[in-house]
């Protein structure tokens, strides 16, 4: 069975558009990647800040009592 020229052009056509999807995609994955790698950076860089900070400033300064959400009314 053999291969006619409009076959082969054929084939050649669709080997190139699947190698371009490729390309797209690894760089699509390269991209994400690079992104990831941002994200990363950034939450460590956050962390570092929390550690270094006091603890107690984590904590907001004022308190909500549990009267002023349910008001005891007698």
């Amino acid at each position: 069975m053999g291969y006619h020229e409009d076959d082969q052009g054929s084939l050649e056509q669709l080997l190139e558009s699947l190698i371009k999807m490729v390309g797209k995609a690894n760089k699509n994955v390269d991209s994400l990647q690079v992104r990831v790698r941002q994200l990363e950076s950034l939450i460590r860089e956050q962390q570092i800040v929390v550690k270094e900070s006091d603890p107690l400033e984590i904590y907001p300064h004022h308190h909500h009592h549990s009267t002023d959400k349910f008001p005891l009314h007698l």
